[in-house]
């Protein structure tokens, strides 16, 4: 009979995220109970409520997981723009692939709707701390540290309206499906463009 590996608490914590990522990916955000991510990592029920409390604090914990990863990488994927290595189209697929791609526009969604008010909290912190890490760059490179705020405002708030309605909007407009990313694409461009280094 095998033996299941005793994980400690983070361990443990770090695998019910995974689980739960992989369930909103596969199946929506209405799947991502502790019923369902307990029998994905064979835990019990109990475990879960240990470390979440309930569904809400489990849906809101990978809010933030999600948040934390994408914001990790957009970083990087903006740094190695700046420095000419990266595009622009990298860091809007990059932010655009989070809401849609990897569900983070579905589960705030229906964490709304479901009446978790508090949902958008750990991505709306962990957006604003990487604004708040990137922009004294940004101030040094272009002398404007507004413009990263007004720029990750419209681009997040265009990557999630894309995630809920932005294909089939494209389509009843006669657009090509991508429409919205390459109009953000554009928009990161003439920022670039338009960018003029401190003396």
């Amino acid at each position: 009979m095998a033996t299941r590996k005793r994980l400690s608490p983070e361990e443990s914590r770090l695998a019910a995220l995974e689980a739960a990522r992989s369930l909103l990916i596969e199946t929506g955000p209405q799947s991502v109970t502790l019923k369902a991510v307990a029998g994905r990592i064979g835990r019990t029920h109990a475990n879960l409520l240990h470390h979440f409390g309930s569904a809400a604090g489990l849906q809101k914990a990978l809010a933030g997981h999600l948040a934390e990863a994408v914001c990790a990488t957009i970083a990087d994927a903006v740094r190695a723009s700046r420095a000419g290595l990266g595009s622009p189209r990298e860091v809007v697929d990059l932010a655009f692939d989070a809401f849609d791609k990897e569900g983070a526009g579905a589960l705030a969604s229906w964490m709304i709707l479901t009446g978790n008010e508090d949902a958008l909290t750990p991505i709306v912190e962990t957006i604003h701390e990487l604004v708040d890490e990137i922009a004294p760059e940004e101030a040094a490179h272009s002398g404007n540290a507004t413009q990263v705020h007004e720029e990750t405002l419209a681009l997040v708030l265009m990557a999630m309206g894309d995630a809920l309605i932005g294909t089939a909007l494209a389509r009843s407009l006669g657009l090509p499906d991508t429409a919205a990313r390459d109009r953000a694409e554009r928009m990161l461009v003439r920022s670039l463009e338009t960018v003029t280094p401190p003396a």
